[in-house]
């Protein structure tokens, strides 16, 4: 069953087009992951949809309801069922606040009064693995992954039905970056949560995601299985960030490729295909403009797509 329904979805600051036209969809207890490099408008997507940053066009159904334009009031109900984790995790959480009054802050906010919130609080801090003494700390007092814990903690509070998290590892040590990826997993599997992660790194990504959308410039280029696009990837970008992947094994043959220059600008997007100018397979008849085309639940967007 489809849960979040996303289709042309736009948005605009100024004259500056972030998104300009985004699609995907993710179904119940599905995680998706979107992937692109800085300023591509990956996290701009998510807040789009959460109702955090605005959405002049397009459409974002959550379980069937348009919620695109939706005024705070007629979000706070899904509230609820939409659960944000926000890229930093330790400025996300009022200094003021004892971490127990953090966890269990959804609850007064949706009037849920009648609540323990001492049982609460222990009980959200045994989901994640933190002991229950840490409702007494507050934010400074935490390191990184004990922070990215308490933002888990906070996000299942109302038990969502899905969540969106904003790189959800960035800043942690690897040894740790592999205990939050393994609590996310395990928590999805046992609340049938769904996910939409915003990463960097595709270590992560191939970890976690079932399915991937490659972003460049506010557009999807490519999506599919997370496997199908690891193993053959037909975007030159998608080869491009995959060759650039971090690879432990010292004795592995590298075939890094090397784009070209830096990303456009959005105040001035080049003419045909957006990626042209910077691809190393670029041909003359990519002054003309990419469709997105779908062969058996493959999208992309390119005129001279890579074989195996």
């Amino acid at each position: 069953m489809t849960l979040l329904d996303v289709k042309d979805l736009q948005t605009s600051y100024g004259q500056v087009n972030v998104l300009a036209g985004v699609n995907f969809a993710v179904e119940a207890g599905e995680t998706y992951a979107l992937v692109g490099e800085s300023g591509s408008g990956k996290t701009t997507v998510i807040r789009a949809i959460a109702g955090l940053a605005p959405a002049q066009g397009g459409s974002v159904k959550f379980d069937g309801k348009e919620i695109r334009g939706a005024s705070e009031r007629e979000m706070r109900p899904l509230r609820k069922d939409i659960a944000m984790m926000f890229q930093d995790p330790i400025g996300s959480l009022s200094p003021r606040l004892t971490i127990g009054s953090l966890i269990t802050e959804p609850y007064r906010i949706q009037g849920m009064k009648d609540r323990d919130m001492q049982a609460e609080a222990k009980r959200l801090l045994e989901m994640v693995n933190l002991p229950a003494h840490f409702a007494d700390r507050y934010p400074y007092q935490l390191s990184g992954g004990q922070a990215r814990r308490v933002g888990v903690a906070r996000a299942l509070a109302l038990e969502p039905k899905l969540i969106l998290a904003d790189e959800p590892t960035a800043g942690l040590d690897v040894s740790v970056q592999g205990e939050l990826l393994n609590l996310l997993n395990d928590l999805r599997e046992r609340l049938g949560l769904a996910m939409v992660i915003i990463t960097h790194n595709l270590n992560v990504v191939r970890h976690v995601a079932d399915r991937m959308g490659i972003m460049y410039l506010g557009r999807l280029v490519e999506e599919g299985s997370t496997e199908a696009i690891f193993d053959n990837p037909r975007h030159p970008y998608t080869r491009c960030l995959l060759s650039a992947n971090p690879e432990p094994d010292p004795d592995a043959r590298l075939e890094r490729i090397a784009l070209k220059g830096e990303p456009p600008s959005l105040l001035k997007r080049p003419s045909g295909c957006e990626f042209r100018e910077r691809c190393p397979f670029a041909q003359d008849f990519c002054i003309q403009t990419p469709s997105w085309e779908v062969d058996n639940g493959h999208g992309l967007r390119c005129l001279a797509p890579l074989s195996q």
